[in-house]
């Protein structure tokens, strides 16, 4: 977005999401104008410029703003001719719309001088736009709203988009129908088969259609890193997203970070490599750990492209994240990660002898196991497959399709194959691996009540289950101790 004052009057140049070309509206001058920007993310401190278009594509800096700090959540800087909106309304489906709410939180622009590096900030680099925040808040829980995006124009009137639907989250707890899909490394492909930069992920048109089709029956998505496979080239974004909208726009669509969206030496990445192709703003060092409730069950989110082993930041919060849920009111706990932390029987980890992220599980299993994490899930290796519960490397239960009473340990999947191209499998056979497959697909769990959880794997050229198993316990099997899962105590004690 740029402003330029000539003749009396000002011009604005809006650049949109999907045409590049520019828009442009007139308005009569105001003796005083002005933008109320409210930040929704504030980890980072920022500066805020307004931009001049002399060229397209190159921008000139015409005024900056003062600090806006991270910590002060009442930071906000005036530049009201626009506004962004999301009205949001809460109705039964096709009634006439009536305004409930708004609101509209602000913006995020980024220069590709804050790339880390090429071809992100070089070849790679195409304007993205300004980047948009709402939060809806004191949603009813379980109620279906409905919502469209708009924007004003200088002469008063909105321009709308079509009216979207989607359902609020349950309470923490809340005793209902809950359906989570889960799969990594999905990416983007063209519909009509062309050919295009990093063509690799051709079956996530499959996986993508498999989900749309399904969508009445799912109510929230992770999507464990490798989420696009930009690689630094920035138009790959808006080819995903436009992939993934009426999936996104429907159910929450939850992200982990992966290698392609983070890794670049010296970045404080905990790997060395160029996978993310420079993709990373430069002074954005966080690690992307996160917990989120949904209903009856929790998940903790890890970030494998940061330090997970014992004593680090990122273990203190798996740790608190694993042991502060009241499992009677959310008895399925997920753990939920990019790289395999756990088991895999790719050829990759195997040749290495690890069969796992080299270092992977032996800080983190004894915390799965002390608060006996019910399954864990990986992306990163683009194949689907399942263990036994296992721990240390030895599995506690010999039970493949029904699990009645306590586990005693971990079942570990790995969900990869969203779409990118296959990982092999290597020839060993392991006791731990219960289930392979060398396919695309993706995975579902259903929480049915606290007592009965159904597991399913789905193949993304046909929707069909290939691997299937169902858990039924009550609050008292998951206080039993096991292995490692109680304090050690003694006779004397």
């Amino acid at each position: 977005m740029a402003i330029r004052k000539s003749n009396g009057k000002a011009l604005l140049s809006v650049t949109s999401p999907h045409q590049r070309s520019n828009q442009k509206r007139m308005r009569e001058p105001q003796p005083r104008t002005n933008l109320r920007v409210s930040f929704a993310n504030k980890r980072l401190e920022i500066i805020n410029g307004l931009f001049l278009h002399n060229m397209p594509g190159v921008p000139s800096l015409i005024l900056l703003s003062t600090h806006s700090l991270a910590i002060n959540t009442e930071s906000n800087i005036y530049l009201p001719w626009m506004k962004a909106f999301w009205d949001w309304d809460r109705r039964p489906p096709n009634t006439p719309f009536k305004r409930f709410a708004k609101t509209f939180e602000i913006i995020l622009y980024i220069l590709p001088t804050r790339l880390i590096g090429a071809p992100a900030r070089t070849v790679g680099w195409r304007d993205p736009g300004f980047i948009h925040t709402s939060f809806l808040k004191e949603l009813w829980p379980n109620a279906v709203y409905s919502y469209k995006l708009g924007h004003k124009l200088f002469n008063g009137t909105y321009v709308w988009s079509q009216q979207y639907q989607f359902r609020a989250s349950p309470y923490p707890g809340q005793n209902s129908l809950q359906r989570v899909v889960i799969f990594g490394d999905m990416g983007k492909d063209e519909a009509d088969g062309s050919n295009e930069y990093n063509n690799f992920q051709r079956s996530s048109l499959n996986t993508t259609r498999e989900l749309i089709r399904d969508l009445n029956n799912i109510d929230i998505v992770f999507h464990i890193g490798d989420i696009c496979y930009a690689n630094g080239y920035l138009s790959q974004w808006d080819q995903f997203t436009a992939q993934v909208e009426p999936i996104t726009s429907t159910v929450p669509y939850m992200i982990a970070s992966g290698n392609h969206e983070r890794d670049w030496p010296g970045t404080g990445s905990f790997y060395g490599n160029m996978d993310s192709g420079g993709d990373v703003v430069c002074w954005l060092r966080i690690c992307f750990m996160y917990s989120t409730d949904y209903g009856m069950f929790r998940f903790c989110i890890a970030d494998t492209e940061h330090d997970w082993r014992e004593g680090t930041e990122q273990y203190k919060f798996i740790e608190y994240c694993l042991a502060t849920v009241d499992r009677q009111k959310q008895p399925w706990l997920i753990f939920l990660a990019h790289r395999v932390l756990g088991y895999s029987s790719c050829t990759s980890y195997a040749e290495e002898g690890s069969f796992e992220e080299p270092m992977g599980r032996e800080s983190l299993q004894k915390l799965w196991q002390k608060y006996k994490v019910d399954i864990a899930v990986y992306g990163h290796v683009h194949s689907y497959e399942r263990t036994c519960p296992v721990y240390q490397n030895i599995c506690t239960n010999e039970e493949k399709h029904y699990y009645k009473g306590t586990l005693n340990g971990t079942i570990h999947v790995v969900a990869g194959g969203g779409g990118a191209s296959l990982s092999p499998f290597t020839t060993l056979q392991t006791k731990w691996s219960f289930f392979r497959d060398y396919d695309y697909g993706f995975i579902k769990l259903t929480a049915f009540d606290h007592s009965n959880l159904l597991f399913e794997y789905k193949k993304s050229r046909d929707g069909k289950v290939y691997d299937s198993f169902r858990i039924s316990r009550d609050y008292r099997d998951i206080l039993a101790c096991t292995v490692d899962s109680c304090p050690s105590m003694t006779l004397a004690s």
